[in-house]
């Protein structure tokens, strides 16, 4: 169970939630201690989950050779404000398939306008 679309998204939300009031409870946590010296820290791992820090630290710095930032691979997805394709034709993860047909059902009438311009004048060409 738990698979509708109504538990995915409240799922989705309180981790958005947990992540945006981490920092205040992480705070809140800090002047607790701060006030009550005699709370031992295997107390507070009981209550609080301990996450590590994504990025490294002033004091640890990360070491990073000058050959891999040449080898950088491109992660970023240039895609096409209007039709809102990226370079391989594929549509974004969130558009659904009716939106999806759509925007095709509309490109394809644009090719089949210009198609019939390019016929009306080779036809007025021919002698």
């Amino acid at each position: 169970m738990a698979k509708s679309l109504r538990s995915k998204w409240k799922r989705k939300m309180r981790a958005e939630k947990r992540k945006k009031n981490a920092p205040k409870e992480l705070s809140r946590l800090k002047n607790i201690l701060k006030v009550d010296g005699d709370v031992l820290m295997k107390d507070v791992q009981e209550i609080a989950t301990v996450v590590v820090p994504k990025h490294c630290p002033e004091k640890m710095q990360c070491e990073v050779n000058n050959d891999e930032d040449d080898m950088k691979m491109e992660t970023e997805v240039k895609r096409n404000k209007k039709s809102l394709l990226d370079q391989h034709g594929q549509y974004p993860v969130w558009m659904n398939p009716r939106q999806r047909k759509k925007l095709k059902a509309k490109r394809e009438k644009k090719k089949g306008k210009n198609k019939a311009k390019a016929a009306k004048a080779a036809k007025g060409l021919a002698w």
